[in-house]
This record gives structure tokens, sequence and C-alpha cells, in this order.
């Protein structure tokens, strides 16, 4: 009778969450970062707790949910939390999850201690996993970078928005940055890293870069000014030399920042953001959402439709 009221509980929690924008209704979620792994699509999200009236983001942990259909998605709950790095004092940033060799390698950005290591500022981590739910312990026991090592800017939460990328030759890039670009090889273990610390400015760079590979075209997607839009660049390398392509997603109801995500999956391209379109939302209480990705046969990004009605089941 328990396994039923289980298996009960759990088909009631997915079907509750339908094809619509936002995609998950009974809690804010932000800074999305997708990825795929046998089939299946796990959403990595921020979570949003601050108060309605809240002049500040408030975000404890990272959560992640998962879908084989891109309509109906199942939460898996809280997968990691800003507690688990014991040289950590702040909240959750944006972060990415990535898979190699059957581990899972969680990118995370958050504020450093004031201690013999760091001066403090946000800094970025690594955890890892055997499963894509987690449970994520951290890989180090110490900050994979930390605002000391970055130099070209001069505020304290330049490393913000770690994303991760593994080319077709194997090799393993970190980019992230507020105000700046950042990009640095990792070395095969994915904890450790292989060479000097790049920074650039792709015009209108605001923070959240995204980098995937397609059809031998790197594309670097980001968001741009304040209130924020999504820009991309495109190049031949991930280390550039970096073409303007133009905006691809405009600025979102409710909300001054907005967060890229994107992956193919089925034979469609998926786009995910957030905005503060839920009831009580706004720019510290954010909302996950996706709509489809169109390219052009030059290999250009046509611009984001948001809709409210969001994305049909992948086939």
């Amino acid at each position: 009778m328990k396994k039923l009221l289980s298996i009960y509980l759990t088909l009631s929690i997915t079907v509750s969450i339908q094809a619509q924008n936002p995609i998950i209704t009974n809690v804010f979620t932000a800074d999305p970062a997708p990825m795929i792994y046998k089939d299946t699509v796990f959403l990595y999200t921020g979570h949003d707790t601050a108060a309605t009236d809240a002049k500040n983001y408030k975000m404890p942990d990272w959560l992640v949910f998962s879908s084989t259909d891109m309509t109906h998605w199942t939460p898996r709950g809280a997968c990691l939390s800003t507690k688990t790095f014991s040289w950590a004092s702040g909240d959750a940033c944006a972060a990415q999850c990535i898979e190699r060799n059957g581990k899972f390698y969680y990118y995370v950005a958050i504020t450093h201690k004031k201690d013999q290591n760091s001066k403090g500022g946000i800094a970025i981590g690594v955890a890892v996993s055997s499963s894509p739910t987690g449970p994520f312990v951290d890989a180090l026991g110490k900050a994979l970078v930390t605002n000391d090592m970055t130099t070209d800017k001069p505020h304290s939460w330049d490393d913000l928005d770690p994303t991760v990328f593994i080319d077709d030759d194997n090799q393993a890039w970190l980019f992230w940055g507020n105000g700046s670009c950042k990009y640095v090889r990792l070395k095969p273990n994915m904890t450790e890293l292989d060479g000097p610390i790049t920074a650039f400015t792709p015009p209108h760079y605001t923070e959240a870069p995204w980098i995937y590979k397609r059809n031998n075209l790197y594309y670097l997607i980001y968001a741009a000014n304040f209130p924020e839009t999504i820009d991309y660049c495109t190049a031949s390398s991930p280390t550039g030399p970096w073409t303007y392509r133009g905006t691809i997603q405009d600025t979102v109801p409710n909300s001054t920042t907005t967060h890229p995500g994107i992956i193919d999956y089925h034979n469609k391209s998926y786009f995910f953001y957030h905005n503060g379109a839920l009831p009580t939302g706004s720019s510290y209480r954010r909302s996950v959402c996706i709509d489809y990705l169109h390219y052009n046969p030059d290999g250009s990004i046509q611009k984001i439709i948001q809709t409210k009605q969001g994305v049909s089941p992948a086939n």
C-alpha cells in the first residue's frame, strides 16, 4: 500500500507540471543548465527563496528535474547545497553539471570565506557524484577558482556563472565571468586547471556564458546589457577569435536578468532561460522557461520567440 501511494504521489507531481511557461510552477527556479544523459534530460537550476519584498537574492541550494519529453518534469529534489562546501559562506549562484567517464561534475559559483586561501568574493567550486541526481560532494575540499586568481576586473563577483564543455578531441573547457568572459582548459580529471586563465570581453557582455559546438562551429551565448538580453558570438575555435552575431532574445518579463541553456534533443533544439512571470515573481523570485531554438542554413540563430505555452512533447 505504501509503495502504491508513493508511485501515485510521484505521478501526481509529474503530471501536474504541464506544457507551459514557466515550466516549474511550485517553486522558484533560475539559471537553467540542461544536460542529456542516457536519453533523459536533467535540468539543474538555482533555487530562489527570497521573500516577496526582497531586494537581493537568496539561494540556499541547487535543484534538479528530469524529463523524457521536454513537457513533463519530475522533481528530483535538492542535489547540492551551499553547506556542501566548507570553504564557502554565501548563497548559491549559477552552475552547470556535465558527465565524463561515468561521473558527474557540477561547477558552481558561490561566495568564498575570507581565509588563508582567499580574500573572499565569488569563487568557483566543483562537486562530483556517481549519479546525475546526486548526492554531490565537494571534489576538492577547496575552490577551483578564487577571486584572487582573476584580476582583470576589480569587483568581487566577476567569477560568476561557470559553463563547461568537452570538445570532440576530449579537451574540457571552463568558461565563466561577470563583466568579462574568462576561460581555461581543464585536465582530464575535471578538477584541475590546465594552463593560464584568459579573459576577453565580447560585445555587450554582462555574464552567464553558455558554450557549445554545432557543425564544427563554436557558439558562445551570453547575457548582455542590463536589463539583460541574450546575445551570441561564433568562432572556429573555443579560444576564438569570436565574431559577434547579435541578439537572439529580448528582455524577459518581470526580471532584470536571464540565463541561457541550449540542447538538441530528439531532433529539436531547445532554449532554456528564466523570467519572473509566476505570481509573486520578481528579479529575485525567478522561473525557468523553455522555447524552441531555430538555426538558419548558415548556422546563425533565429530570434527566440518567448511563449506562454512552452514546447510540445519531443518525438
